[in-house]
């Protein structure tokens, strides 16, 4: 009996052991992914009042989480049963990847009225305005984050696609639960720099000599910083789903990769991101001038 329990708990501390490696590894490769969702997800959370910011992040973890309830098990009967449909619900995120980032492309360049004046001038919308802006942003956000989780989940389970199901169900949930909780971990930090900043601040005035004096500084750099850092990270976050977007077909589709060889393999990604996203942009805008 007690030599049964115990081999029971060395076949426990194996299967640990081995997860912890197979996790470390998958880490690695989808660390770029988780960068990028990083980034992404950060410049979608922003733009909100101080007072409403907790609330949009929470309501955008929740549909993370839920995303990955979704997407797991599907993931898992897809690579056991269909194999063949993985590339080509690849191809649409990726698509739709790089149709986000072309369109906001396209926002930079030639700005519309009314997204200005939400991002510009919270305070001249009207309370069911502001409410409706939030709701688009959070629905936004969830989408793209459904889109990369799938890409994340996808590449962790094809580096454990020989191990026992046990194995690929251990290692793929902690990836994606560490796609949400660190991502959006850091995230909350990183928007509630400012808070921060205030608080750092008002300790300062309690506190005499050069503890106050660091304090002070460190609070006014926070809060100077937080709105470049968002402004970086909508950049890099727009990049990032380019880059995204675009490996998927340079990745996936051999006549594109052959046809972008010769460029270094960033800039054959984005590229790519970009004529997909130009093209589906223009059929957008084509399609919406017609029903119009």
């Amino acid at each position: 009996m007690a030599s049964g329990l115990l081999l029971v708990l060395d076949d426990i501390a194996l299967l640990l052991d081995d997860t912890a490696a197979l996790t470390k590894v998958a880490a690695k490769k989808t660390a770029g992914l988780l960068g990028d969702d990083l980034a992404v997800n950060a410049e979608k959370a922003t733009g909100f009042s101080a007072s409403r910011e907790l609330h949009v992040l929470w309501a955008i973890t929740k549909g993370s989480l839920l995303n990955k309830l979704i997407i797991l098990p599907l993931a898992f009967l897809l690579s056991a049963f269909l194999p063949q449909l993985i590339v080509p619900i690849l191809l649409v995120g990726g698509a739709y990847l790089s149709y986000e980032g072309a369109e906001k492309i396209v926002e930079w360049l030639f700005p519309h009225a009314h997204l200005h004046q939400v991002h510009a001038k919270p305070n001249l919308l009207s309370t069911e305005q502001l409410a409706t802006f939030e709701q688009t942003k959070i629905k936004d956000a969830i989408r793209t984050d459904f889109i990369l989780s799938i890409e994340i989940i996808v590449i962790t389970l094809a580096t454990v696609i020989g191990q026992t199901l046990p194995m690929q169900i251990a290692v793929v949930s902690v990836i994606a639960l560490f796609a949400t909780i660190g991502v959006y971990g850091l995230v909350a930090l990183i928007v509630r720099m400012d808070d921060m900043g205030l608080s750092l601040i008002q300790q300062s005035k309690q506190q005499s000599g050069l503890i106050a004096q660091l304090n002070r500084q460190a609070g006014h750099s926070l809060i100077a910083l937080l709105p470049k850092l968002i402004r970086i990270l909508e950049v890099i976050g727009t990049i990032a789903m380019l880059l995204v977007g675009g490996g998927m077909f340079v990745h996936n589709i051999d006549w594109v990769h052959s046809l972008v060889h010769f460029l270094p393999s960033l800039l054959a990604d984005l590229v790519c991101g970009l004529v997909v996203g130009a093209v589906l942009v223009c059929i957008m805008h084509i399609v919406k001038n017609k029903s119009a």
